[in-house]
């Protein structure tokens, strides 16, 4: 599977087609072309741009015939003024595509200016589900790390500066048309990012198994998502250039975005946001840190523990604690174990912090109703 094509008839319930493999991305002009641009931005960041990515794709789109320029001034946990700053290029161009190459910031930017490029407005005005009136551009996801799942995803996830709320801006029409899944492209990832964005893949297949609007479609994405992630992801630090266990991270990665459009996510991510926002710890080292002791939390339901249970191999004589531990154990393997009370946080910040997890759209699906006192705990915990 890693080193072939599968499509959405292949994978039930995956969200958009996904070509993937080595070598995946020398298909991006001809894909462009299928779709219909002719005038694509490239969307990436500073570092993916030195990394020589984006030119690359560029290269690729203009032998296609699509012309292209590349946008590289995404910026980490993108806001409503990296999306402004994205308007001008796309507009200067007259784009009719627009392909992202990067994490997860390149991609929510670039689907963030597709709702304002083609429906005007601000992003506070597509805060929510399908508040897009008009059709949007054709979208390419070109992922360079296997964490967000975006490129499988109708969200783009912007925050707030003033606020520093993450706005969940979500269409059916924002998806990918495609996704490429190239292992190529994330084999120049410093070993702490591969880190940071497989935990946050595997916190998302953890997270969808078990939220209160979760399926069996989504359900069945998470088991094949968690299996890939756990298999893979020491491997893909400890092993850079494994470029077997690179693929399967950036399916499972794809598998546990695709989840998240059946299952949406829970308690982990209300809690890992403000200490992203608050004291700049990589989101997925924050949820990371938060989801052992949102799974001990929930698990206190018998339902949602057995579903947790039935993650794990042999899950019969397992328990949610034998969970909680294998998440535990993982960071310390990607060495991003570490007490919150490490990167500033005093115990007297604890409840400002719990006031704005419970604020947090995603603890409203989480399986067990959390109070601003019930993230205090947990916060605690983890200090």
């Amino acid at each position: 599977m890693p080193q072939s094509e599968f499509t959405v008839s292949d994978v039930p319930g995956l969200t958009v087609p996904v070509v993937t493999g080595p070598g995946a991305v020398q298909r991006v002009g001809a894909l462009a072309a299928q779709y219909g641009g002719h005038r694509a931005l490239v969307v990436t960041d500073a570092g993916v741009a030195e990394a020589g990515h984006a030119d690359v794709v560029r290269d690729r789109l203009q032998e296609a015939g699509v012309e292209a320029e590349i946008y590289s001034s995404v910026h980490e946990n993108p806001t409503t003024e990296d999306v402004e700053a994205c308007l001008g290029p796309a507009r200067a161009m007259k784009a009719d595509m627009l392909v992202a190459v990067g994490g997860g910031s390149s991609l929510d930017t670039a689907k963030g200016c597709n709702f304002i490029l083609t429906n005007g407005g601000r992003m506070q005005d597509y805060r929510g589900v399908d508040k897009a009136t008009k059709p949007m551009l054709p979208f390419i996801a070109v992922p360079t790390t296997a964490g967000t799942g975006s490129e499988c995803q109708r969200f783009a996830l912007i925050s707030d500066p003033d606020t520093h709320q993450k706005m969940a801006c979500g269409d059916t029409k924002a998806l990918a048309c495609v996704a490429i899944l190239d292992p190529v492209l994330t084999c120049t990832q410093p070993p702490f990012v591969a880190a940071c964005t497989g935990m946050d893949a595997l916190s998302h297949a953890v997270e969808t198994a078990v939220t209160n609007v979760s399926t069996e479609t989504s359900l069945a994405l998470s088991h094949a998502a968690f299996r890939l992630l756990t298999a893979n992801l020491p491997q893909v630090v400890s092993n850079p250039d494994d470029l077997a266990a690179r693929a399967s991270a950036q399916i499972g990665a794809a598998l546990a975005g695709s989840a998240i459009e059946h299952s949406m996510l829970g308690g982990a991510h209300s809690a890992a946001n403000p200490l992203t926002a608050h004291y700049d710890i990589p989101h997925g080292q924050a949820v990371g840190l938060m989801l052992p002791h949102v799974v001990e939390f929930n698990g206190k339901d018998d339902e949602t523990g057995r579903r947790y249970i039935s993650l794990l191999s042999g899950s019969e004589e397992k328990s949610t604690s034998e969970l909680s531990q294998c998440l535990r154990d993982l960071m310390g393997i990607l060495d991003l174990l570490r007490p919150l009370a490490s990167f500033g946080v005093e115990r007297e910040n604890i409840g400002a912090l719990a006031n704005e997890a419970a604020d947090q759209w995603t603890a409203r699906f989480n399986p067990r109703p959390l109070t601003a006192g019930d993230f205090e705990r947990i916060y605690e915990a983890a200090l």
